[in-house]
């Protein structure tokens, strides 16, 4: 986003930076001894990081679960960033997958070593460093799990989502170290943590934790206050708002992490991601720096978002990551309907309008397929357009609104934590009375359409959303 304009810049927030990523596979139950895995030591001396790896057994191949892309470029950060220290060994991307392979195709040696560079990337869908302008550095404990491959070729054909792959995956077991001081791990300062949960993030160096009834922060200190203000104030009555119109989420006292990139010329950047428990935020550029109507509305809104996330991605899930559409989407229109309750002054109708043109530009190729190009903005906007639909079927049959259509679906699957594509179809199905809505939001889904203005209007029609076609566009009235 650094060479974007202000204005861009902030439209490729709304596309791609306010995310939910999920684990590309659900690890194993700790107590499976016998899946292989391995021992992570991470420690930093100043200005040097050391990962040491300890694998439970041999293997040609070990791979990161985790292996997203930078957004920007579409190429993997991780050889960037982390380099070999053990001879013999290197790290390259196989496929989908970074991986650790030895030079002569041998077993990987059972302990390596690995110097890193932890840098803040804007990453496709994951969770990056978060780096602070006093020095300290969030790192997410997901991005060291690895799991064991027989050969290059395998990792090679895995694909991009593993979900439902016969993979077996654990933890990895970390201990975090700074020979400065200690280590902030899940609200707690520890000389030494240990770990085996690749969901949370662990702080090096000094900012400061403000805990508050409702919520904690670690702001960074250089963060405009403005925005920590905000933040503060606003998160716990957006919260508040979704518990009393979904029941309980994931949590009821959200940690925020926020780190500031500093007031880059001719740029507005918010990003996000979402763990049990916790938001992370990073925001950048001179568009942050002084509060407005605007830049206010805009960051309550991407709170909002974030904050959905713990019911719709925490409590229940998307089953399969073509599906984020659910989550991603379901968020987005979550916020809009929040934040125009808590703030009338708020422009809603705008907001949706952004969601309806770029489904608009983006719905060529079928959404389910969005990921392997780099298209994530589909799920959000795409997303958001198909529970605009929802929303206006449960309106016509019981007045309600999208709040109204979701809690029965979470709450029919608070016990198994997955809201599986079918699960959201049949309940349109079922509140609409018109088998035809599930068909057309399926062209978009699995096939794309070469008319999308023509299929959006279609689809809003046969819904009963106010709108009309103009110049070529469809307007939301």
């Amino acid at each position: 986003m650094r060479t974007l304009s202000a204005a861009t810049a902030l439209a490729a927030f709304l596309t791609l930076g306010a995310c939910a990523p999920t684990s590309p596979l659900a690890p194993a139950a700790l107590a499976e001894a016998d899946i292989p895995g391995a021992d992570v030591s991470v420690t930093r001396d100043g200005e040097q990081w050391t990962v040491d790896y300890t694998f439970s057994e041999d293997a040609p191949v070990w791979a990161f679960i985790r292996s997203s892309l930078l957004m920007e470029s579409r190429q993997p950060w991780r050889p960037a960033d982390w380099t070999v220290v053990t001879p013999g060994v290197v790290l390259e991307r196989v496929g989908h997958l970074d991986v650790l392979r030895s030079v002569d195709g041998g077993p990987v040696p059972r302990q390596v070593r690995l110097q890193l560079a932890p840098r803040n990337h804007n990453l496709e869908a994951d969770y990056p460093v978060l780096a602070f302008t006093d020095g300290s550095v969030a790192l997410f404990s997901g991005a060291f799990d690895v799991f064991a491959l027989p050969s290059l070729e395998v990792a090679r054909d895995l694909p991009e989502d593993l979900n439902g792959q016969d993979i077996a995956i654990r933890n990895a077991r970390i201990t975090w170290r700074d020979r400065s001081g200690p280590v902030l791990v899940q609200g707690e300062r520890r000389r030494e943590a240990v770990t085996e949960d690749g969901t949370l993030y662990v702080l090096f160096g000094q900012t400061r934790m403000k805990e508050a009834e409702r919520i904690v922060t670690v702001a960074d200190p250089r963060l405009p206050a403005w925005i920590s203000t905000e933040i503060e104030g606003w998160a716990p009555g957006v919260a508040d708002y979704y518990a009393r119109r979904l029941g309980p989420g994931q949590t009821d006292r959200p940690t925020i992490m926020a780190s500031w990139g500093g007031p880059t010329p001719g740029l507005q950047s918010m990003s996000g991601s979402v763990l049990p428990g916790l938001i992370v935020m990073s925001f950048e550029g001179i568009g942050n720096v002084e509060a407005s109507p605007r830049s206010q509305a805009q960051i309550r809104w991407f709170i909002g978002h974030e904050s959905a996330h713990f019911w719709l991605g925490q409590t229940v899930r998307y089953e399969r990551s073509r599906d984020s559409w659910i989550t991603e989407g379901g968020a987005d229109l979550m916020a809009v309907r929040a934040t125009k309750a808590l703030d009338p002054s708020y422009d809603a109708l705008g907001m949706l309008q952004e969601e309806v043109d770029d489904c608009a530009v983006l719905a060529v190729r079928p959404i389910e397929g969005a990921a392997a190009l780099g298209d994530h903005r589909a799920f959000y906007a795409c997303g958001a357009v198909f529970a605009l639909v929802a929303e206006r079927a449960q309106q016509r049959a019981t007045g309600g609104d999208w709040f109204d259509y979701l809690r029965p679906l979470i709450d029919a699957n608070r016990e198994d934590g997955v809201l599986t594509r079918a699960e959201w179809l049949d309940h349109l199905d079922v509140v609409s009375g018109d088998p035809t809505l599930r068909a057309r939001i399926e062209v978009f889904l699995d096939s794309g359409t070469p008319d999308p203005v023509t299929a959006l209007a279609d689809l809003l029609h046969a819904a009963g959303v106010p709108h009309r076609v103009e110049e070529g566009r469809v307007v939301l009235e």
